[in-house]
């Protein structure tokens, strides 16, 4: 989590940084191998240098970005879910449960699908 320090420390009001902190902390346990940063202000997964996950936050949520590729695949869970959805974003309200299986599974496919490029970005 060190990685996250200092943008985790931004964040002014306590249950959203918890928050914000136990999802990190959760995908970096489940997925050890993918490389937790901060690019463009925003905490970030990725994997062999290129992009998997990345989150940001707003008053109302936090953003998730998977990339539309799996956006497009996963939208039919994600609205299931109670989450709003945009071409490149879900939303997960501060007070909304997070489903974490249905974050793993757009994590798994974005490792999957992703494990021949040698972009950052699909």
């Amino acid at each position: 989590m060190k990685n996250f320090e200092t943008f985790l420390n931004s964040i002014d009001e306590p249950d959203k940084r918890k928050r914000m902190e136990e999802i990190l902390h959760r995908i970096q346990t489940t997925f050890p191998q993918l490389k937790g940063e901060i690019k463009w202000n925003q905490p970030m997964f990725t994997d062999h240098g290129t992009f998997i996950i990345a989150f940001s936050i707003a008053k109302g949520h936090i953003a998730v970005a998977p990339e539309s590729d799996a956006l497009d695949l996963f939208k039919e869970e994600i609205e299931a879910a109670g989450y709003s959805c945009s071409k490149m974003i879900f939303r997960i309200k501060w007070n909304d449960k997070v489903d974490y299986d249905l974050l793993n599974k757009i994590i798994a496919y974005n490792i999957e699908s992703k494990k021949e490029m040698t972009k950052f970005w699909r």
